[in-house]
Formats: structure tokens, sequence, C-alpha cells
């Protein structure tokens, strides 16, 4: 098979479509080096939330969710991605190093590559159908092949999470450095980062409603006719063996592969890692939800109401903020080792 770097064009177009990847807040915390025969991956640390992610767990997660897309785009265009996941331990920050062969995409390729550009963080109520169990089983296997657990939240399970997020809501809500992180990141109109204005609804205070995180100036209207939330609403944990590094960074991968497959069904899906944020609190979600392995994901997902309006995209930062050429005279972020 032929091997080395594909095209500029190529590269361009597949990382163009790996930083659709979802993060927290919208942050985008990640950093893409191009070198002779490989692409490096890096977590840009100026970009975790201080008080949302103290640990750092959610940049990984953010990082590993844009590994998988650009892993799909790639496929999609032709090339199949050779992934050496956190390649040199005295680089915390470089996260992969990929190398690429001719590879003839297949159709499931294909089809979760086109999800990219239709998947988006719905927030909004859901409806009150019921989503086909086969759909869940294709779900659990994309997430499976990422080497990560997916467990639906049912019946007590259910209960616990329920109360897990209600938790960490009313903590988060307290915490006077927490909403003011928040608030910078959010309310926003013309930045290309950060959560808009448009694609936050205002919290719902109907009693036994999930609670929501509070945005700045929120704009998104709730679909006409919807109440509440309905208990058809699926709410999936993914969870991984270990809690370290490379345990986070595959997570951030499964949840990309959970959300391309539920969209492609057509389904609404919205990441919500806030139960996971306070170490106390995700103890609970262990101990009472994933039994015993370390959560990493909580996905809502459900059918949205027909009277929804398409949300628009989020926007993104600019190829070019994000993408450069490798430089070795340069410490961020240029690889050490080109040749991984």
């Amino acid at each position: 098979m032929e091997r080395g770097l594909p095209d500029d064009f190529t590269v361009k177009t597949a990382v163009a479509m790996a930083i659709r990847a979802p993060s927290v807040h919208n942050s985008q915390p990640w950093r893409w080096a191009k070198g002779a025969r490989s692409l490096h991956l890096y977590a840009d640390p100026s970009r975790q939330l201080a008080h949302t992610d103290p640990d750092g767990r959610d940049l990984l997660i953010g990082c590993g969710a844009a590994l998988h897309h650009l892993r799909i785009g790639f496929a999609a265009l032709g090339w199949r991605a050779e992934v050496h996941r956190l390649p040199h331990p005295a680089e915390p920050d470089h996260l992969a190093a990929v190398e690429f062969r001719r590879s003839e995409p297949t159709a499931s390729e294909v089809a979760l590559a086109a999800a990219i550009p239709q998947r988006r963080t719905d927030r909004r109520r859901l409806s009150s159908w019921q989503v086909p169990r086969d759909y869940l089983e294709s779900i659990a296997e994309a997430v499976a092949d990422e080497g990560v657990v997916l467990r639906v939240a049912e019946n007590a399970e259910r209960h616990y999470l329920a109360v897990a997020i209600e938790e960490a809501n009313r903590r988060h809500q307290a915490d006077p450095a927490y909403r003011d992180e928040l608030a910078a990141w959010s309310g926003r109109r013309v930045a290309p980062d950060g959560v808009p204005s448009r694609s936050a609804p205002m919290p719902d205070p109907t009693p036994g409603t999930q609670p929501t995180r509070h945005f700045a100036d929120p704009e998104l209207a709730e679909p006409a006719g919807t109440t509440g939330e309905d208990a058809e609403t699926v709410l999936l944990v993914l969870s991984t063996a270990s809690d370290d590094r490379m345990s986070r960074l595959r997570a951030g991968e499964a949840t990309s592969a959970a959300l391309l497959t539920a969209t492609r069904f057509g389904l609404a899906t919205c990441p919500l890692t806030e139960p996971l944020e306070l170490p106390d609190v995700r103890r609970t979600v262990e101990n009472e939800v994933s039994s015993g392995t370390f959560p990493q994901m909580v996905l809502r997902l459900g059918w949205a109401p027909v009277n929804a309006d398409p949300l628009p995209a989020t926007p993104r930062r600019d190829l070019a903020d994000v993408l450069m050429p490798f430089d070795p005279a340069e410490a961020f972020p240029g690889p050490r080792h080109q040749g991984h």
C-alpha cells in the first residue's frame, strides 16, 4: 500500500472535519502539526477550563473526539490512519502521531463522515418517541470498538444519575468562580469559540426537568408544545477500566463514535460532562451507575420534536489557527520526532 502524508488539500479537508468535534464549552483545546510523513495532535493547555475541568479530563476527551473525527475524515477520503497515542511521555501535550496508508473507504466510514457536519449539541427538550433498542446496540458496538464500555442508565441507575446531574448543577451554581468562567465562555455572538447565545436554551424551572448549565444570555427557543423531560430520553454512560490519560483520550474517541452513529440515525444528542466534573459526584456515578468502572462521559439522546427548528452550527476557529507546519525550532507545537 502507498504510504506517506496525503496532499495538502486532503490534510486540510480532514483536519477541518476533525475540528468539528465537540468540546466542553466549545473550547476547542487542540492543535495540529503537519510533518513530512505524519500528522500530530497536541493538547492546548491554554484552553483548559480551570474551574470546570481542573484535572484536564474534559480537555483530553475533547481532543480524543477530534482524533476520531480525523480518523473518519481521512478514511472517507481514502486514507487509513495509523494512530500512535501518547507517543512521547516527556511531552504530555503530544497526544497522538498519525501515519497513513491508502485504503478504500467503506460505506460505514462515508456515512459517519457525512454525519460530522450534521451533528449538533441539542440542549432542547426532546420528544416522547422511543429510541429503538437496535439503535442503542449499534451505538454500543461503535463505542466498544474504541475500547470503551457503554451503559444505558435505566431504572435505579437512571435515578442515581439524575440525582448526580442535579447535585453537580446545584453546586456549580453556588460556585462564583465556576459561574464567572461559564459566563466568559458563553453568550457569544461573533467569537469563533465558546457557546453562542443561539445554541443555549433558557434553564427550565419545571419540577422534575433535568437541569442544564446556566449559559449566559441564552436565546434558543424550545419547540412549541414540549414540556419537561420525557422518560423516553436516553442517558448513556461511557466508562473505562482505568482512569489514566490513555483511557480518557480513548473515551473521547468513543464519544465521537457514539455521537456520529446516533446522528446517522437522525437522533438528537447532547454530551453531559457536568456530573463528572466534581470528584465526589463522579464517584457516585461510578459506584451506582457504571459498576465500578470509571465514568468518562454521559450522553443524552432521543428524537427532536417534529416542529423543532434546525440548529445552526456552532463556530470554529480558523484552520490556520489550529493547523501549522512542523518547525523543529519551535517548542510548541512542533514534535521532536517526525518519523512517528
